[in-house]
């Protein structure tokens, strides 16, 4: 497809489907945020009452992020051969660190996300405490406990933690891109945007920190 072909195509592309996962992660950390009131098994249950329509949205943002993955490597390896040695150096100095790293904290995030599905959708890396082996006094598998009992154990609390902050980082020059490729950023708006979307993208991240956080100290007890 000539659109996919060219750089503003593909940047496009990057800004529609990078738009598609934040509101996602913005949907999912406000029903992560039920543990809090103790409804998350019944968020959960609710969440999958229709099993074909959780499936189209899975496959659906498979695609959004697949595409994001792979035209965000191409463009990163594209623009790294492209530019002269001497610009890459003068525009390093200008970058910000969550420019500089985009590449990584995206491949951070994917190989998260990977363990993220394993851990709490198919429920495969700690069996004994799986929710669909537990059920609550409902009836219901045991999200709730599963997600406490996760949290206690510092390896995976320090490894979603750690996530978040990746997440913080990409969602911060993210954000700064989305408005650029679209053309919505002038020397005005520019400041606004990076101090939007800095606080926006932290507000995120530490929406997400606070579960493992609270789980561990034990704020938040099964």
């Amino acid at each position: 497809m000539p659109f996919l072909k060219s750089t503003v195509g593909r940047k496009m592309l990057m800004a529609i489907t990078g738009l598609m996962m934040l509101l996602f992660v913005v949907i999912h950390v406000i029903g992560n945020s039920t543990i809090y009131f103790g409804w998350l098994n019944a968020y959960a249950e609710h969440l999958h009452a229709l099993p074909p329509l959780v499936w189209v949205f899975r496959l659906f943002m498979l695609t959004m992020f697949s595409l994001h993955l792979v035209f965000g490597i191409q463009l990163a390896l594209e623009n790294r051969a492209a530019k002269p040695d001497a610009y890459a150096l003068k525009k390093s100095l200008r970058a910000s660190f969550a420019s500089k790293n985009m590449i990584w904290t995206g491949l951070i995030i994917a190989a998260f996300l990977v363990y993220h599905l394993l851990h709490f959708t198919a429920q495969v890396t700690n069996p004994a405490i799986s929710s669909g082996n537990n059920l609550d006094s409902l009836g219901r598998p045991d999200v709730f406990k599963m997600v406490v009992l996760s949290f206690r154990n510092i390896f995976i609390s320090s490894l979603y933690v750690g996530a978040m902050v990746a997440l913080a980082f990409h969602l911060i020059h993210g954000m700064q891109s989305f408005f650029q490729t679209l053309g919505l950023n002038n020397d005005s708006t520019f400041p606004v945007i990076v101090r939007g979307g800095t606080l926006a993208a932290v507000i995120i991240s530490l929406g997400y920190i606070a579960i493992p956080l609270l789980i561990f100290t034990g704020t938040v007890k099964g």
